[in-house]
């Protein structure tokens, strides 16, 4: 049986997108531009001025966790393979290869390897953002396979860089080092493609569970309306709308939705967005939780701080994903709202004005096509 690098690189290069594909990837395009432009004046900016086209708009396009997420991997797709696309001078095939192949890693890697804490955005990132700039550079399927071999020393995330710079940073370096990978391996460099199979096994995966089969992303992906944590879009769903003083909160849902909330009591913005007691608050101070509700002046607000202070949080065994079961929020001991799944879902998907209502968030106009996503970036992003 051929290695697993070489039956993905054979796909990337041999797979006809679909329509649904093609609007999947022009979603994905806007979507990323938006959320990266949005954190252009971010210190993240700032941090990554020295590092490479695809690092630094990783990362940028990272912090406001506000990008795309495939939920049967956990992984954040598109913020890896936008860049890396982009910074190798490819279009929407390149971009679709590597989104392909992020996918299909980061769900056989499982959900085991998530809450063994590993962040997937950055382990399948890495030879996803290869997958992408190979073809972006023309290289054969060979030199793709050794670009995905090249790139396992450089897969590595994990879940407490949460909260910090280090995950949106861990998230850049993901996406430059499959650059990195596809130019080495386009220079000649040499890789054994099995490695990439010997990498799946350390990490928990199975080279068996790669699928080829379905379309280029199984399970699509799911479009976030709050600049925040995925697994805290049901909580604030469940409560856009609700007003009145509340004097307690009791929240109920399965641990597993819980996994990447890991800050219980934050005090900033980054800690906020991976906090189901600031979402929480959030959405009963704000109503729509925006950019502005994820600041540090935004967090340390005093009713939002008494608030946190109320939630009280019941996690139940079982489920595998961060859309298990459901969450019940129980509001002064009498108003139980439940949310199955939040606007934005792949079964539930946004519709067109919430998808406006973001991008007005963003302050952008959504019209671009590939060249003028690339330009926009070196303008905005340098």
């Amino acid at each position: 049986m051929a290695a697993t690098a070489e039956r993905l690189a054979r796909w990337a290069h041999e797979y006809e997108p679909t329509a649904a594909d093609r609007e999947l990837t022009h979603r994905a395009l806007i979507d990323t531009i938006a959320v990266t432009v949005a954190a252009r004046d971010s210190r993240m900016r700032a941090l990554t001025k020295d590092l490479p086209d695809a690092a630094r708009w990783a990362a940028v396009g990272h912090v406001l966790d506000f990008d795309d997420l495939h939920l049967p991997s956990t992984a954040h797709i598109s913020v890896v393979c936008v860049p890396a696309t982009l910074a190798a001078g490819g279009d929407a095939s390149a971009y679709l290869a590597g989104a392909g192949v992020m996918a299909r890693l980061g769900t056989a890697l499982g959900w085991a390897h998530y809450t063994r804490g590993w962040h997937v955005t950055c382990t399948a990132g890495a030879p996803a953002a290869a997958v992408a700039a190979s073809v972006a550079l023309g290289l054969s399927p060979a030199q793709t396979a050794t670009a995905l071999a090249l790139a396992v020393p450089q897969a590595g995330g994990v879940q407490r860089a949460f909260g910090t710079d280090g995950k949106a940073l861990q998230v850049g370096l993901a996406a430059d080092a499959g650059v990195r990978a596809a130019r080495l391996a386009a220079a000649g460099a040499t890789a054994d493609p099995t490695a990439l199979d010997q990498w799946l096994t350390l990490l928990g995966g199975d080279p068996a569970a790669v699928d080829l089969d379905g379309p280029a992303v199984p399970g699509g992906l799911a479009i976030k309306l709050h600049p925040c944590c995925y697994a805290s879009q049901r909580p604030i769903s469940a409560l856009r709308g609700v007003t009145g003083d509340v004097r307690s909160i009791h929240v109920r849902t399965p641990a597993a939705s819980t996994q990447p909330l890991i800050h219980h009591r934050p005090t900033t913005g980054l800690q906020g967005k991976f906090s189901m007691e600031y979402a929480i608050a959030a959405a009963l101070l704000d109503g729509r939780p925006g950019l502005a509700s994820f600041t540090d002046e935004a967090v340390r607000r005093p009713e939002a701080q008494r608030l946190i202070s109320l939630v009280e949080l019941e996690t139940t065994e079982g489920g595998a994903g961060l859309l298990t079961g459901e969450v019940e929020i129980t509001l002064d001991g009498r108003r139980t709202l439940v949310e199955k799944l939040p606007p934005g879902a792949p079964d539930r998907p946004p519709t067109d004005a919430e998808l406006a209502e973001k991008l007005a968030d963003c302050g952008l106009d959504p019209e671009w096509d590939w060249p003028t996503a690339r330009a926009l970036l070196s303008e905005e992003v340098r």
